[in-house]
């Protein structure tokens, strides 16, 4: 790190004295221009459209003496990006490479639609039809993270999600796309997916509407 900052300053060095030294308008003209591009691979045209407005192209600097926080404070605050990586391409454009977060569930606040990313932020959704599990309840992020990391862990399909609501005891119930109720523990989720698919495949058991694994070494099927 320090090396590379050490480079930098050298380099700014060299670019003063060269300026100073030679008296080189077509240079001057070139090498001092603002950014007058910015290239953005990862989103569509309207999100792309969307964060080039809010960079306010028209007031970056030179390319030499670009402002890297002030521009990483902004991509960091555009809630679709997950990931970013900036280039400098010279004398005076910028290509940025983007992550987009991955759609997780649909979330309902205050009256509104939203889609949670993976990168943990809100997005206001466009799509209402989007197949997504529905959150319910006022849900903690890192539970939910939780529980997703468990999911994935399980042999549980997440496909099978439709709704997830989220109780104030720090626990969860599922609810999947056949309309079966599972209420989880608050811990070893894992074990406790697997049993439930178990249970679920048990030709045993008919039109199951709840299945209450809550309590160790114990599962109560209610059916219709």
């Amino acid at each position: 790190m320090q090396l590379r900052l050490t480079k930098k300053i050298l380099f700014y060095i060299f670019l003063i004295i060269f300026l100073s030294t030679f008296n080189n308008k077509y240079f001057l003209k070139i090498g001092l221009k603002p950014i007058d591009e910015i290239t953005v691979i990862g989103l569509n045209e309207r999100e792309m459209q969307d964060l080039l407005s809010n960079l306010e192209l028209h007031n970056l600097k030179n390319i030499f003496f670009l402002n890297k926080f002030e521009l990483e404070e902004k991509l960091k605050a555009n809630k679709l990006i997950e990931n970013y990586t900036v280039f400098k391409r010279y004398p005076s454009s910028i290509e940025i490479r983007v992550s987009k977060t991955k759609f997780l569930a649909n979330v309902f606040k205050d009256g509104r639609s939203f889609v949670l990313g993976s990168n943990g932020k809100l997005i206001s959704s466009i799509d209402k039809n989007n197949n997504l599990p529905n959150i319910f309840g006022d849900y903690d992020k890192a539970s939910f993270f939780n529980l997703l990391k468990s999911i994935k862990k399980s042999k549980f399909e997440l496909s099978r999600v439709k709704n997830l609501y989220f109780f104030k005891s720090g626990r969860w119930d599922i609810e999947t796309s056949q309309n079966v109720i599972i209420k989880l523990p608050k811990e070893n989720l894992e074990a406790s997916l697997n049993l439930s698919l178990d249970v679920l495949n048990n030709n045993e058991f008919k039109n199951i509407k709840i299945l209450d694994i809550r309590q160790d070494n114990q599962v109560i099927v209610n059916e219709e």
